[in-house]
């Protein structure tokens, strides 16, 4: 017994258990019965903010607005389940498990009809910058135009008129949906701009201005407010800032963390959405979307997209980087309904080769417009004046004088504005799967409206 005993100790000491891997799920319910919330209170789950701008629009409360059943999230907790998040638009419910054997448990509910992996833990993940304050320098160089080097690309949509008329973003809440804000806390062209809060969908924990330095600047984009150096294209506007994006992996949970954010953004009542993130293909072990998915509704992501013009938000979202690419065409959810889709072009105004392409795969026209995505004016994450590529930067630049022309012209609804942003484009008349709708005038835009009143 004693040489059994030492032999058994010896492989535990030599074997050592591994540790246990973490697993996310995306559990789909069946009702909203148990919610606790009723349609005729929506004060108990919607800001006055958020139930303002529906009356504005004459837009309902309907049953994707209730919460999701907290008996079946007590249900699924009840099993060994950790609740994430949840999605009320789409019904869902992302859970954390180690125990695999608890997936077959969970589709056997009665309230389930349905469990996706859509999170593997990683091996590691890399330490954040501890020091990265100190790459802030804050230096730049002064011009003589007001908007610095960020002239063209809001002139070419008459934004620098709108903002000359009064209408620089003033009352307009925007959320951004990124993948953080890295030094965006000690940059000066952000010092006078009015932050609404921030949060964290992918990391509740985390420090959001540690993180990726993407939404930083694109955030830069409108808000930059340093005259005669850089000035964005709605300085005045008030801001929401929401990861979404884990930039350690790229896995299907991405998407509930971006349909709870574009929620929240829906619940404390803002106006307009800035998404520069796109996905067609994942980390190994996952199935990557299919040109005929393409329908604002295969995704998740394009699927909750297609459902904000209903709630009276305004989302404006990069075409995706993928044209000169083997997938070459737009990313969701880019191809969402009712949203406005932004495609890149270069300084001389001619679309550059990364910019994705259209149509959606029920034939609607994509991208809508075009903005300036190459060699954009951007901050740096040491706070000077910089310049970038992407669809990332064509989407903000346009999603700012968005918000000053709907500030412009209160009376419309949301579907109503990306309507007339599409119309003020100088290839309304013929659009294409390259340039869409054109470049968009919103100046112009804004008279005309006025001249409808």
């Amino acid at each position: 017994m004693k040489k059994l005993f030492l032999y058994l100790l010896l492989v535990i000491v030599g074997f050592p258990l591994q540790a246990q891997t973490n697993y996310k799920y995306r559990i789909s319910l069946a009702d909203k019965e148990g919610t606790g919330y009723a349609v005729d209170h929506p004060e108990e789950f919607l800001s006055e903010r958020a139930l303002e701008r529906r009356e504005r629009q004459q837009l309902p409360i309907d049953s994707t607005d209730l919460p999701v059943s907290w008996v079946y999230l007590e249900g699924l907790t009840n099993i060994g389940a950790k609740i994430v998040t949840t999605s009320k638009w789409n019904n869902t419910a992302v859970v954390q498990i180690m125990d695999t054997l608890l997936v077959e448990q969970m589709a056997k509910l009665p309230f389930v009809t349905n469990v996706k992996k859509v999170w593997v833990q990683p091996d590691s993940i890399p330490p954040r910058d501890e020091k990265r304050k100190k790459e802030v320098t804050n230096k730049v160089e002064k011009g003589t135009d007001y908007y610095g080097k960020g002239y063209q690309q809001i002139h070419i949509h008459g934004g620098d008129s709108l903002h000359k008329a009064g209408f620089a973003g003033q009352g307009m809440h925007v959320a951004i949906i990124d993948a953080g804000f890295y030094n965006a806390d000690h940059i000066k062209f952000f010092k006078n701009m009015q932050l609404l809060g921030t949060r964290d969908f992918v990391n509740p924990q985390s420090d959001i201005y540690a993180e990726n330095s993407h939404g930083m600047k694109v955030l830069s984009c409108m808000a930059a407010n340093s005259p005669q150096a850089f000035v964005g294209t709605a300085p005045e506007a008030a801001y929401w800032l929401l990861r979404s994006e884990d930039a350690d992996t790229e896995q299907p949970v991405e998407e509930d963390y971006w349909a709870a954010a574009i929620e929240f953004a829906d619940s404390v009542g803002v106006d307009v959405i800035n998404t520069s993130l796109g996905y067609y293909s994942f980390d190994e072990g996952y199935e990557a979307y299919r040109y005929r998915d393409l329908d604002g509704h295969y995704s998740l992501m394009s699927h909750t997209a297609s459902m904000a013009a209903d709630k009276g938000m305004v989302v404006v979202c990069s075409a995706g980087n993928a044209g000169n690419d083997t997938w070459k065409k737009i990313t969701p959810p880019a191809d969402a309904e009712n949203v406005i889709t932004v495609g890149a072009l270069t300084r001389e105004l001619t679309n550059t080769v990364f910019s994705s392409l259209g149509n959606t795969t029920d034939g609607r026209i994509k991208p809508d417009a075009m903005a300036i995505g190459g060699n954009a004016t951007v901050s740096s994450t040491g706070g000077t004046v910089s310049r970038a590529n992407g669809t990332s930067f064509a989407s903000p630049i346009l999603c700012g004088v968005v918000a000053c022309f709907w500030q412009a012209c209160p009376w419309l609804t949301a579907k109503q504005v990306v309507k007339a942003v599409q119309q003020a484009g100088d290839r309304a008349d013929c659009p294409d799967n390259v340039y869409g709708y054109g470049i968009p005038d919103l100046w112009k835009a804004y008279q005309k409206e006025l001249n409808n009143q």
